[in-house]
């Protein structure tokens, strides 16, 4: 069962990858919705109670406007004054309610509209770059044009480094695991962390190849540690959050694989990481 699960879900990702526009930011909107309201169990569990709908609504509306800018429906300015403007809106509700929030249900309706609308809203921006790849010269800041489906290219492989990683972090962690990495997940090891690395920077290093990018070895070394330990931190801050609660996984929506949060926490920091380095690299060439 937890095979089929995994399949299941690394068929739908690479589909709606694929297909981009309207089916990707559409997908991205139900993971998260579905994801936040996993969050937001958690936070209820520590007695927190925050803004639910609020927050579910600001969340979707974040990632809309965040494709209607790639697209050039909407100016960046707007899409840019959803999040805070979406904060004024969530702190406003709570204030309207009979009973006074805490300062834990402002934090936590807040961070939950950071983390479940305005980091995964990067994977719409990562899809839609065009021609901001590294060039093969020999300047690692040189960019040059591609082709128009750079976007493509970039979240597949940040995907597979991000899969890539966690595989050798398991495998490696569970034969040669001694040295425990973090008392918030106890099961993690610094040798399933290497591993982990190793994995991810000989696959980026695959890719820089066959797509021809620059300085493949220093590509594939940068690309690759960026991405394994981006998703390292993605899944310790949901194991802190699961502690906290007193749960083991964050709801029961995968057989075998527990609730979508568990799914995609490796997910989380990684394409703004990437994004605004190719942006920085753009800037700077």
């Amino acid at each position: 069962m937890r095979f089929k699960s995994g399949l299941i879900i690394g068929i739908f990702g690479l589909i709606v990858v694929l297909l981009g526009g309207w089916y990707f930011t559409i997908a991205i909107a139900l993971l998260t919705y579905l994801a936040l309201l996993e969050f937001f169990r958690m936070a209820e569990f520590t007695g927190i109670k925050p803004a639910t709908k609020t927050t579910l609504f600001s969340c979707f509306i974040i990632i809309i406007s965040t494709y209607l800018e790639t697209i050039g429906l909407i100016e960046k300015q707007i899409s840019d004054a959803i999040l805070p403007i979406c904060s004024v809106g969530i702190c406003t509700w709570l204030l309207l309610q009979p009973k006074s929030g805490k300062i834990s249900d402002i934090a936590a309706s807040i961070f939950g509209l950071f983390y479940l609308g305005f980091l995964p809203s990067y994977w719409i921006k990562l899809r839609a770059l065009e021609s901001t790849l590294i060039s093969s010269t020999d300047s690692l800041s040189s960019l040059g044009n591609l082709t128009n489906s750079t976007g493509i290219y970039l979240t597949l492989t940040s995907c597979f480094l991000i899969v890539a990683s966690d595989i050798g972090s398991y495998f490696i962690g569970k034969s040669f695991g001694k040295r425990s990495l973090s008392p918030i997940s106890p099961s993690k090891t610094v040798e399933g962390l290497i591993g982990g690395i190793i994995c991810s920077v000989l696959l980026a290093t695959l890719f820089a190849f066959l797509l021809n990018w620059g300085n493949q070895f220093l590509v594939g070394i940068i690309y690759g540690i960026l991405v394994s330990l981006m998703a390292l931190v993605g899944d310790l801050i949901e194991s802190m959050m699961k502690r906290d609660a007193k749960i083991k996984d964050s709801g029961t929506f995968l057989p075998g694989h527990g609730g979508i949060l568990d799914r995609i926490d490796s997910y989380i920091f990684t394409p703004s990481v990437i994004y605004y380095i190719i942006v920085i690299l753009k800037f700077v060439s």
